[in-house]
């Protein structure tokens, strides 16, 4: 595994930032670390990268114990914080040159130049930090994440602030990076988890209420599938009830749509199709309802 968290519990006074969490992430993974606010999401964060020490439990990163090996966890992991600390007054390839000398990076003229253009700064590299718009400030981040080629990158809130071409610049970067590297990525906006993360793991509280496939959380699975179909014309309900996996069936409108609520265990849709042409129906529509990640979100999040 990339990160094993065993038992984490952070208490500031009184107060359980995080209460007995646990998780891991294989190597490759791109993890949406989700939360409201105060949930516990940049403590957690924070041990990982291991800013900040533990008051229990047991964290490792890439098999280094965050505690006892922090710097062999520090070579493992890019980070790219929420507010981006940059040095405004630095030129693109000084303060990528800058990080290159923290890491003791051999060739550094060669890994500036290859991370400038995997993180598109081409036409900035030559200017001022300060000069940057916001979306290519957020690339000099990323770049600096990934100057010293970590294995896991943990990436705090990285499009906030963004427009919308911006946005979509930077989760195609995520999408390239998540091909190679373990990506924990905490947000907000929850498109960008649907369109990045293959799963999701959302907090509240301090403890972890979810940690599932994106997909797999969104199609409710531990209750029932809904499945909405049309046929060219009305079916037989009843011959239609048959189909093991079938729970119920609703009736619309419209005589010819319906809405099916199925078990999860089986997924019944081929089925429908076989029963479609034995009855000589024609199948017009059919498609599985999904939550969406807003709606799971409140529902796991929203106390009382």
């Amino acid at each position: 595994m990339s990160v094993t968290v065993e038992h984490i519990t952070k208490i500031y006074g009184v107060q359980k930032a995080l209460d007995d969490v646990s998780f891991s992430i294989k190597s490759g993974e791109v993890v949406g670390f989700l939360g409201p606010n105060g949930a516990g999401k940049s403590t957690m964060m924070k041990i990982l990268t291991c800013y900040l020490p533990q008051t229990s439990g047991r964290a490792t990163v890439c098999g280094y114990d965050v505690s006892e090996q922090s710097l062999e966890v520090r070579k493992n992991v890019g980070y790219l914080a929420e507010n981006n600390p940059l040095y405004l007054d630095m030129y693109v390839k000084e303060y990528l040159s800058f990080i290159a000398g923290i890491h003791h990076l051999p060739d550094v003229r060669k890994r500036i130049e290859e991370m400038i253009e995997i993180t598109g700064l081409t036409i900035e590299q030559r200017k001022k930090i300060g000069a940057l718009s916001k979306g290519y400030r957020q690339r000099v981040g990323f770049a600096q994440a990934l100057l010293h080629n970590p294995k896991v990158l943990i990436l705090d809130e990285p499009t906030s602030g963004l427009d919308p071409n911006q946005l979509g610049e930077i989760r195609n970067l995520i999408v390239q990076i998540g091909k190679e590297k373990t990506v924990i990525l905490s947000t907000h906006i929850m498109q960008e988890v649907d369109a990045v993360c293959d799963r999701v793991i959302i907090i509240n509280a301090g403890k972890i209420v979810a940690d599932k496939p994106t997909g797999e959380l969104k199609s409710g699975k531990g209750e029932y599938l809904l499945i909405t179909i049309e046929f060219d014309k009305e079916p037989d309900i009843e011959k239609l009830k048959r189909i093991p996996g079938i729970i119920e069936i609703i009736k619309t409108g419209q005589a010819a749509v319906l809405q099916i609520h199925a078990t999860i265990e089986r997924d019944v849709r081929g089925d429908i199709f076989n029963y479609a042409v034995s009855e000589n129906l024609k199948v017009l529509t059919l498609h599985k309802e999904e939550k969406k990640l807003e709606e799971v979100f409140k529902d796991l999040t929203v106390s009382g």
